[in-house]
């Protein structure tokens, strides 16, 4: 999820979070009528369910602005499918993965239709997505995708819970400045890393660990198709920046297309000079049934996290392993899924309710605690779904922008990604290179919040250092949070400002060096 409009929270909402701007009285004391529906029968009662004409918004505006918010977000569809082909297996993982993350964002979008009644979109998050299957499925753990899809569940509940309680402000003050400031730069320069991996831009290399693609073309065993997905991931990241600079609306989406069309145009050429690794990309390709993706979804994703998720064997395989190491890593796993998943909720609910004039006379976004309820309920289902932590996106800032002000821009939403489950084999012919055009340009996105460290702070400048540059060369997210909460408990101690460590922080603290001693 990109971060570019994400703005410091500082206070946590207050009782007002339900509440809703009201007409001010004039200066002669009289009170402006509310606007009635022009609308009859249907269209009028979904228009008052809504509050379209209240708001003083038309059908109109509400459709385009949905589509609008469509647009901008619906590459996370192949997106996050490309990332959970690699780890749910079957026949058709893409397939499955594909369905599992539409369902996520049809069930988070119309919670914030009809819970929240407010104009904004939810999918599987960016970031979360990255650090679940290159961190603890592919990053040697011992846990399978099932075990994380548990992770994600207690994730949603654990949510809802604090939610529900208001523990939240509490998690939230725990988390040192540096550290959270730290967090959506070390996201972002993570999966931009996986990017760049996954379009051979960064390849790897035996002395180095890593190193740039070579576009040589003098090298010894150079070939036409080996340049082809390193060049069309430069190229199209390059091109949806042009695009946002020019404020073209899905700027990503057209990206990631237009990277697809140059990417076969690309190999087209090579098949014709006779390139083997050209030949074999047309080969390659096979339209599917589009309910096959439902079939495999049934079989390989859907309840895997009940069926299947409580079976950690494959932990326990693994020397050193115990019951004790898999309590302190469920523990630290899930409060780090959290942990990411709320602040980005928190972060993009400002952003984009402000640029839609949609918060109170507190400068709190209205309906607050509906729109974080329908954020951790809809973790749940996507977790049940077999997908990862379903949280608002800021790409839904694009639709409030155009206009939107109502769940029924939501609705609109919703639906459009309710259509586009039927579209997966069309999604598939997208190539990895061209997808991870948007992995590297949401990492340009977050890397926004660098600038609100406070460098001139050492004891700052070090824990927010420590927390991304763990989290990319680590590459792990949860890791580098662990290792920026230790190294601020450590610079308070050794400056004598202990007293400015919160039990909540110690405890967090305590946890995540376990996690470091005994896993």
């Amino acid at each position: 999820m990109s971060e570019e409009t994400k703005e410091e929270v500082v206070a946590e909402p207050v009782a007002a979070e339900e509440t809703q701007p009201v007409e001010a009285p004039a200066a002669d004391g009289t009170v402006a009528v509310e606007p009635q529906s022009p609308h009859k029968g249907f269209l009028g009662k979904v228009d008052n369910f809504f509050g379209i004409t209240k708001s003083g918004s038309k059908y109109r505006v509400e459709i385009v602005a949905g589509l609008t918010t469509f647009m901008a977000m619906v590459y996370i569809l192949m997106v996050n499918a490309g990332m959970f082909e690699l780890v749910i297996g079957g026949e058709d993982p893409f397939g499955a993965s594909y369905i599992a993350t539409a369902l996520g964002a049809v069930a988070g979008t119309l919670l914030m239709a009809f819970l929240a009644k407010m104009p904004l979109a939810q999918a599987s998050g960016m970031g979360v997505n990255a650090f679940i299957v290159f961190t603890l499925v592919l990053g040697g753990t011992g846990l399978s995708y099932a075990n994380c899809m548990v992770f994600t569940l207690l994730d949603g509940v654990i949510f809802l819970l604090l939610t529900a309680t208001g523990l939240r402000k509490k998690i939230f003050e725990a988390i040192p400045a540096g550290v959270r400031h730290a967090i959506p730069v070390g996201i972002g320069l993570f999966i931009a890393f996986i990017g760049f991996q996954q379009a051979g831009v960064i390849i790897n290399e035996d002395s180095t660990l890593v190193q740039f693609a070579s576009f040589n073309v003098l090298a010894k065993g150079w070939t036409w198709g080996g340049v082809i997905a390193p060049l069309i991931a430069i190229i199209g990241v390059l091109a949806i920046a042009i695009l946002s600079k020019k404020n073209v609306k899905g700027a990503i989406l057209w990206g990631i297309l237009g990277s697809a069309i140059l990417y076969y145009i690309f190999a087209a050429i090579g098949y014709a000079a006779g390139d083997t690794v050209c030949k074999g990309i047309f080969d390659s390709i096979s339209i599917k049934d589009p309910f096959s993706a439902f079939k495999a979804w049934g079989k390989d994703s859907v309840g895997v996290v009940f069926y299947e998720g409580f079976n950690f064997d494959t932990y326990f395989a693994i020397d050193g392993h115990n019951a004790g190491t898999l309590v302190v890593l469920i523990i630290t796993t899930a409060l780090s899924l959290c942990m990411i998943d709320m602040f980005d909720t928190i972060g993009t609910l400002y952003g984009a309710c402000a640029k839609g004039n949609l918060l109170d006379e507190n400068g709190t976004p209205i309906r607050m605690n509906r729109m974080m309820l329908a954020d951790s309920i809809a973790t749940c289902v996507g977790a049940v779904a077999g997908t990862s932590t379903v949280t608002t996106f800021v790409e839904s800032s694009s639709g409030v922008a155009a206009g939107g002000k109502t769940g029924f821009t939501a609705l609109v939403t919703a639906a459009c990604f309710l259509i586009a489950m039927f579209l997966s084999p069309i999604a598939q012919l997208i190539p990895r290179s061209a997808t991870a055009t948007a992995l590297i340009w949401v990492g340009v996105l977050m890397m926004s919040s660098v600038t609100k460290v406070k460098w001139e702070d050492a004891g700052e400048a070090i824990v927010a250092f420590l927390t991304f540059i763990v989290m990319v060369l680590g590459y792990s997210i949860s890791k580098g949070i662990g290792i920026g909460i230790i190294a601020y408990i450590l610079v308070k101690l050794c400056t004598g400002k202990v007293k400015e460590i919160s039990i909540a922080t110690w405890i967090i603290g305590i946890l995540f060096l376990a996690t470091f001693i005994l896993t």
